[in-house]
């Protein structure tokens, strides 16, 4: 199935999709790799005030190349999910609902995934241009001092994305190979 859903997300929006379901993002998105993910969890257990609201909010784990001339934003390929682990069970917890990347997640993040009704969404790795052509525009919004990791507001339009690890758990790096193997379509 193919489902467009927009930002902020409610767990409601979530709850009819299935892993391997194809996702149209729409509305603001964050991006936050392993520095940002760092300086926020810090951030938090300091107290402070973080960047940007997490209720119903979409990561990007996303370091952006620098744009060319005429363009909004560089290449915008997911980085690796695996690396942000330990941290994103505390931004599920605070209201953090669509994780996006690529790649497997621990059990963690699978069950964090689950108890908070939110889903993690798989980019296209290796296509960093046909990503970047759903940013409608970018603004750097916390730590420009991280260069690409710094944090930023990203508007996006029909960001194509599909649903790997859906609200009840269901994880389409587990299914996905199960179904090649048995011959089913």
């Amino acid at each position: 199935m193919e489902y467009k859903i927009t930002t902020p997300i409610d767990s409601n929006d979530l709850e009819k999709l299935r892993a391997g379901d194809t996702v149209l993002l729409s509305g603001i998105v964050y991006t936050a790799r392993d520095q940002a993910h760092k300086r926020l969890f810090e951030a938090y257990e300091r107290g402070e005030t973080l960047p940007f609201n997490l209720k119903g909010s979409a990561i990007y784990y996303v370091g952006p190349t620098p744009e060319k001339a005429g363009e909004v934003i560089g290449s915008a390929g997911p980085t690796t999910s695996g690396r942000m682990d330990k941290y994103s069970p505390l931004l599920l917890d605070l209201g953090n609902k669509v994780i996006i990347g690529k790649g497997k997640r621990n059990q963690t993040v699978k069950d964090s995934i689950v108890k908070n009704k939110a889903v993690y969404l798989g980019a296209i790795g290796g296509a960093g241009a046909l990503m970047a052509e759903s940013i409608k525009s970018v603004e750097v919004i916390a730590w420009p001092d991280l260069g690409c990791e710094a944090v930023r507001r990203l508007e996006v339009k029909d960001m194509p994305l599909t649903v790997v690890i859906d609200t009840q758990g269901n994880d389409l790096y587990v299914t996905g190979p199960e179904k090649y193997r048995s011959g089913c379509n």
